[in-house]
């Protein structure tokens, strides 16, 4: 009984451990896309503009992990195709281009960050984040999905500390920023707004997760949490760089802060979860097309060679080698802004209106 009890309350979790470790990427752990979404503005419209990307998040992956669980589609091909029609190849188009772009932030951050760790090569870093993910993408769903849940609560706990000694060391400038904050216009719904929008892309790439929900109210409950594990490590990550004001302002504001903060053993914490992270980020993005790849063959009645799921991750990992030679900063400003829109077309509208009177048409059906 116990352990039934404890399978249907993770049911609820998992999920949004997943999401959560596919989006927060290089940009997010390293506070260079909260900073550039939230950080530019200001304290008080930093935290309205992420309430307004939960809000979209909890939402949309609500509507999509009920989609999922109710027409049995369980990787992204399948759910646009039943949502779009012919048009889904819209979305595989996006998705791919986002793909590439994500692969090139990690491998960007993961060279940068051991670099200045260790005074290295960028390219032990690259090498050491590659050899992680294909690792992760032969072993299969169920040793991705533990990993990146027990990375999840490591994460957690990191920023939490993290948070709690900026805390108490810049207290003082934190509450002079919030009490100083002015909200001006409403610009900080569009930065919300947009952030979200290109970051649900991911959400079809975690709909293996959804195979475990066997209600609506599981599959519901657990799109609405998502939104929320997703965004609370954002929130205390921007707590943290209004303690140290200048960090908004740099390439990679985490590095200023605790520049500032001067403990060495933090930072290695922080660095080698936030490493972690990039590793989940990589695997969960070349996954979806692995599982898209396995679940059309099998449609068609045909069996995956297995070579295809390690071919799958060497090939994708070495193109975001290169696509990451553009650098971090250029990658998140040029690339996520332009992306974005194509998402809130072939995925968030479509899904906000096809599918959820496909939802609802089901449901009648289903009574009569």
């Amino acid at each position: 009984m116990e352990t039934k009890k404890k399978k249907s309350w993770m049911r609820y979790l998992v999920p949004g451990f997943i999401f959560q470790s596919v989006v927060i990427g290089g940009g997010y752990g390293t506070g260079a896309e909260i900073a550039q979404y939230f950080g530019t503005q200001g304290f008080v419209g930093g935290m309205l503009g992420m309430l307004v990307t939960l809000v979209i998040w909890s939402v949309l992956c609500a509507v999509t992990f009920e989609f999922s669980r109710m027409f049995k589609t369980y990787d992204y091909k399948s759910m646009m195709g039943k949502v779009l029609g012919k048009a889904g190849v819209l979305y595989e188009v996006c998705y791919i281009v986002l793909l590439l772009i994500v692969l090139g932030v990690v491998n960007a951050t993961a060279g940068s960050m051991v670099s200045d760790l260790l005074g290295i090569s960028q390219w032990f870093g690259i090498i050491l984040l590659s050899v992680g993910i294909i690792l992760l993408i032969i072993k299969g769903t169920k040793t991705i999905e533990n990993v990146l849940s027990f990375w999840s609560y490591v994460l957690y706990a990191v920023y939490i500390v993290f948070m709690v000694i900026v805390f108490v060391k810049f207290g003082s400038t934190i509450g002079s920023e919030w009490a100083n904050s002015e909200v001006s216009g409403g610009s900080w719904v569009m930065s919300g707004a947009q952030y979200a929008f290109y970051n649900l892309g991911i959400v079809p790439a975690c709909l293996y997760t959804v195979r475990e929900c066997e209600t609506r109210k599981e599959a519901v409950t657990s799109g609405l949490l998502a939104g929320a594990i997703g965004i609370i490590p954002a929130v205390l990550l921007l707590i943290v760089l209004f303690g140290v004001p200048a960090s908004i302002t740099a390439e990679v504001p985490v590095t200023e802060v605790f520049h500032q903060l001067n403990m060495p053993w933090l930072y290695w914490a922080f660095e080698i979860v936030l490493f972690g992270t990039l590793i989940e980020t990589g695997t969960g993005f070349i996954k979806a097309v692995d599982d898209r790849i396995e679940l059309t063959v099998a449609a068609k009645g045909g069996v995956v060679p297995k070579w295809v799921r390690p071919t799958v991750a060497v090939v994708s990992t070495l193109i975001g080698v290169g696509v990451s030679t553009f650098g971090l900063t250029g990658l998140i400003a040029e690339g996520y802004g332009t992306i974005c829109w194509g998402f809130l077309i072939v995925y968030v509208a479509p899904m906000m209106t096809l599918g959820v009177y496909k939802i609802i048409k089901a449901d009648k059906e289903n009574k009569q």
